[in-house]
């Protein structure tokens, strides 16, 4: 029997997560499943035979420490995602990448001072009122504001850490953000995440309300090129798309730790178990 490991954090305390599905699945296939959170670091990591990683959604908070974990699981066993993938998804920088390589997104301010003035200039840049500020670090919406003008009180906030400006995206809040799940380059399933009312958040720790759906094929074939621009097909990858003039924009790309949704398909935690399975051979 293999030993595998599902990387997360301390306490899910006010999070949901349903990665315990995929165990008796996985079982099935003759594989063991333990939960860890990633600050056991006095933990032997060679007596698995694959950490994956899954809920450490307090990373941001610390993510030199986090990054350096990552690195010590994979000098003594397997990693997936691998922690190259990791880094390079780490800043929301990846976003940029994926723009000038022709993939849609939402568009986007960089490396910018959080000011007054800046303020102003971001809201004529992008045609766009009302603004969205969120660090290029984050996980769950932490530090994320809908903003319609500055306010003097996040200066502190955005003073300390890296930041991104997009316009705010009022498909959004009419019909929801959509989120298509692969496991091994292969389509799983997909669900809409709308926020509860009077808000922009469509985390389900923020009240979101998720549904499951079929996808439009544009929006199969905007994730499908989004990932034929990754180097390699990886045990899971998450495309985050929004329906913005007409078309479907990405939003995120969640390659470290999103959130699956496997209690949102009846066959998706059968599906995530057998790519675990072809993954450990």
């Amino acid at each position: 029997m293999s030993k595998i490991c599902f990387l997360s954090m301390d306490d899910l305390s006010g999070y949901v997560a349903d990665d315990d599905l995929a165990i008796e699945p996985l079982a099935a296939f003759g594989h063991e499943v333990e939960t860890l959170s990633w600050r056991e670091t006095s933990r032997d990591w060679s007596e698995f035979d694959l950490v994956v990683i899954r809920t450490p959604w307090d990373y941001q908070r610390d993510p030199d420490a986090f990054l350096e974990t990552l690195d010590s699981i994979e000098d003594k066993t397997r990693l997936a995602n691998p922690a190259s993938i990791a880094r390079w998804n780490f800043e929301k920088h990846y976003l940029l990448e994926l723009h000038l390589d022709g993939i849609e997104i939402v568009p986007t301010i960089w490396d910018a001072e959080y000011s007054t003035d800046n303020f102003a200039k971001w809201q004529d840049a992008l045609l766009s009122e009302t603004l969205i500020i969120k660090p290029t670090v984050s996980a769950t919406a932490e530090h994320t504001y809908k903003l319609d003008a500055f306010d003097a009180s996040l200066q502190a906030v955005f003073d300390e850490r890296s930041f991104l400006v997009q316009p705010f995206v009022e498909s959004i809040v009419s019909e929801g953000e959509f989120s298509l799940f692969f496991f091994n380059g292969e389509y799983s399933h997909t669900i809409l995440k709308a926020p509860k009312t009077n808000d922009f958040r469509v985390q389900e720790e923020h009240g979101g309300i998720i549904t499951a759906v079929r996808p439009e094929p544009a929006m199969l074939t905007t994730a499908s090129a989004v990932l034929g621009r990754l180097s390699e097909k990886l045990l899971y990858a998450r495309v985050d798309l929004v329906r913005y003039h007409g078309r479907f924009a990405v939003m995120e790309l969640e390659l470290i730790e999103p959130a699956l949704y496997l209690r949102m398909d009846d066959a998706a935690p059968r599906r995530f178990a057998q790519a675990i399975a072809n993954a450990i051979g």
